[in-house]
């Protein structure tokens, strides 16, 4: 157990941030999972609607660090080929 007091300042600090982390995180995966049943469901309107705002949160989660920067622009470019493909 931490035993100074910045340490002990640290261990809250980095409860709060995990809690934070958790729910960019839950977004992140939320936003993934609604583009992907629309894809699936060949709802390309939809799909080419919900792209933009994929597209900020994927890199809204890049920025904070939670996901690389490639990884998020890897996303929306799958999705892209994948809505084109509809």
């Amino acid at each position: 157990m931490a035993n100074t007091k910045s340490a002990i300042k640290r261990i809250r600090r980095i409860s709060k941030q995990t809690a934070v982390n958790k729910a960019r995180k839950s977004r992140y995966k939320n936003a993934l999972k609604k583009m992907n049943s629309l894809i699936e469901a060949k709802k390309k309107s939809e799909a080419l609607k919900f792209l933009p705002k994929l597209n900020s949160e994927l890199m809204k989660i890049a920025k904070t660090g939670i996901v690389k920067k490639q990884n998020a622009s890897r996303n929306v470019s799958r999705f892209t080929k994948k809505i084109a493909s509809i």
